[in-house]
């Protein structure tokens, strides 16, 4: 990797603002005090030795979860600067762990030329959150270590030996005085690193979690780059191509681009501004769909694979089934908003347009049997999208010729304030009867769904709008699917899928999972969709009130209470078991129900479950299966 040629002492340390407020308001700067704040002290750490690789001087990070829940991170960077800070009169390394914002990221003058810049908060307040920290650093010929309790230094920065190497080593443990816990997930960890370690072509990343025996590790090490991340994420979808087609452009915002056509129907572009996840996209990825959308039209218009007549293909149309990472370093980062997850510098879009242009427009002369396969499945979905229109208009015309747009099933609530009302999707007719008696007619909406549904990982939008099964919960919700889904149309502030709780309700919360996923995604990453969780058991004495329970566990508990003998032990195999009174009582008063709320923590982690289990391949199911058996309980045979 390219090394940043720059000084990088004291001076290029620039101090913003002290540490005051981070203790009494921890969530203003790692966004909660749950795990996932947790783990965000991990990324501020990691964070700062990836922009010592991204400057081309650190090629390896290791970092471990020690005994106790302690994190130690190490890298061979060229360690923090231990001369004394002009400003501050303590030495550099004590600065960036005692003020907040103090970093060599701050201005053109600073020690990166690029890095995440302001969009952590920053060594100094891992050091503010935690019980304790030790900061070792090998530089300038030495070995130097400094300690701290809760932000206070208690062991200044001192020399304490010798060493020919470089870099940076940190232990910390978080404070559990803030933190809801201090359990930290391997999966979620690992899976970040890995992330990290694709947009960081070269870096070794190791990952060793000591907690357990033997220990769990891992090795992130990809000079692939952006390529193998995309084969990463294809490994269970079908291929239209062997290879990624892979773009890297060096020069004022260096460009870095992969992607590969899968068979399946829906788009999954993933981007990144110096190394940080855009999840709102931004002119880099405007940019990227601006000039895949013209270098393919111009190829197949020149080539004669589509008409004159006919114009051009939609970008919806080039972009169903790609699988793509863009990735960009801007020295001066905007980002829209405070979440910092859309880039705004517009000049990126012209620059990443242009790099794409001119090595897609190459590459597909100089790959025309590739080409001539993408372009194939590009005019396929061109006329499925013009059948999903003419569906769709289908479906609007049908509406306004019936006195309600709404299904004829839907029981709908008396109040139109969405944000106050919920529908219950639930399975079968009999279910949908008693949960309509049961409901609170206010608040309370019920579509009853019936039959098998649609599964859409492998149906096109044209089959989703003339599905009878869909198009009620489409009409429902009332919002749009797909590109044209508008969150604030939305009819009730909770989708509840409430189903059996048995395989089939299993694979109907699946299949309705799956279409909110691919189709209204914005539902369930505004946390509007819920899953009911109905009893499995209900326990009977005689002069004793019933008792519902919802897992083994506390059937057991409530069977030792009540003295086990003489209890008859009912087990709900379905909705339809249960009376409205029972219904309400257990699964849909608010006041006494339990749902679950399906969050969107990893959204590649998601659209691979959902490949696995929804998919035309079987082999990863299987696979999936095979592995994850053991966890099974309350299996229907």
């Amino acid at each position: 990797m390219e090394k940043f040629e720059h000084e990088y002492g004291a001076e290029q340390i620039q101090v913003l603002e002290g540490l005051e407020a981070v203790r009494k308001r921890p969530g203003m700067y790692i966004g909660s005090v749950s795990i996932r704040g947790l783990h965000h002290l991990v990324y501020e750490i990691v964070d700062n030795c990836v922009d010592e690789a991204l400057a081309g001087y650190c090629t390896e990070i290791d970092i471990k979860i020690e005994e106790g829940n302690i994190i130690s991170v190490q890298d061979n960077g060229r360690g923090i600067p231990v001369d004394i800070h002009p400003k501050t009169k303590i030495s550099a390394a004590e600065t960036v762990y005692t003020k907040l914002h103090a970093g060599g990221k701050f201005g053109g003058d600073s020690g990166y030329k690029v890095s995440g810049g302001l969009h952590g908060v920053g060594a100094s307040v891992v050091n503010a959150l935690s019980e304790w920290t030790e900061v070792t650093i090998a530089r300038d010929g030495g070995l130097f270590e400094m300690k701290f309790n809760r932000g206070k230094t208690v062991e200044p920065l001192t020399r304490i030996g010798d060493s020919k190497k470089t870099g940076t080593k940190v232990r910390f443990l978080a404070d559990s005085t803030i933190f809801e816990t201090l359990d930290y997930d391997y999966d979620t960890l690992e899976e970040r690193f890995r992330e990290i370690a694709f947009l960081t072509k070269g870096l070794k990343i190791n990952i060793e979690d000591l907690r357990v025996e033997p220990s769990k590790k891992a090795e992130f090490h990809f000079e692939g780059g952006l390529k193998s991340f995309v084969e990463y994420l294809n490994k269970n979808k079908e291929k239209l191509h062997k290879d990624p087609i892979y773009i890297e452009k060096n020069g004022e915002v260096p460009v870095e681009i992969a992607f590969q056509y899968t068979t399946s129907y829906s788009e999954n572009i993933l981007t990144f501004v110096n190394n940080i996840n855009t999840v709102e996209g931004g002119t880099h990825l405007e940019g990227f769909k601006r000039a895949l959308t013209k270098s393919f039209n111009d190829y197949a218009k020149s080539h004669n694979l589509i008409k004159e007549k006919d114009g051009n293909l939609q970008g919806e149309d080039i972009r169903e089934g790609i699988t793509a990472v863009v990735s960009v370093k801007v020295k001066e980062p905007q980002f829209e908003g405070q979440t910092k997850t859309k880039l705004g510098n517009s000049n990126v879009t012209g620059i990443v347009s242009s790099a794409v242009n001119e090595a897609l427009s190459n590459f597909l002369e100089e790959n025309p049997a590739v080409a001539k396969t993408i372009l194939e499945k590009c005019i396929s979905a061109s006329r499925a999208r013009e059948a999903a229109r003419k569906a769709r208009e289908l479906v609007r015309r049908k509406s306004a010729l019936e006195t309600s747009t709404l299904p004829g099933k839907l029981a709908d609530c008396s109040s139109k304030v969405a944000s106050e009302c919920e529908v219950y999707i639930v399975e079968g007719d009999s279910a949908g009867g008693s949960a309509k008696q049961g409901r609170d007619r206010r608040f309370q909406a019920i579509l009853p769904l019936w039959g098998k549904m649609l599964n859409v990982e492998k149906s096109r939008a044209d089959k989703i709008y003339n599905n009878d099964k869909l198009q009620p919960v489409i009409l429902a919700v009332g919002a749009g699917i797909g590109a044209d889904f508008d969150i604030s149309k939305i009819r009730y502030g909770k989708v509840i899928i409430m189903a059996d709780a048995d395989v089939d309700g299993a694979h109907i919360r699946t299949l309705l999972l799956t279409f909110f996923f691919r189709y209204m995604r914005p539902l369930i990453e505004n946390g509007n969709v819920y899953l009911a969780q109905p009893p499995l058991y209900k326990l009977s004495k005689k002069g004793k009130p019933d008792v519902y329970c919802y897992t083994d566990e506390e059937m057991t508990k409530h069977l030792n209470e009540m003295g086990r003998e003489g209890v008859n032990i009912q087990r709900y195999k379905g909705l339809g078991e249960m009376n409205p009174e029972q219904l309400w009582e257990t699964t849909m008063n608010p006041e006494k129900r339990i749902l679950i709320k399906v969050k969107l923590e990893d959204a590649i982690k998601a659209d691979e479950i959902f490949t696995i289990l929804m998919g035309d391949d079987i082999n990863p199911r299987r696979k999936f299966i095979e592995e994850n058996a053991k966890y099974v309980k309350n299996l229907d045979i």
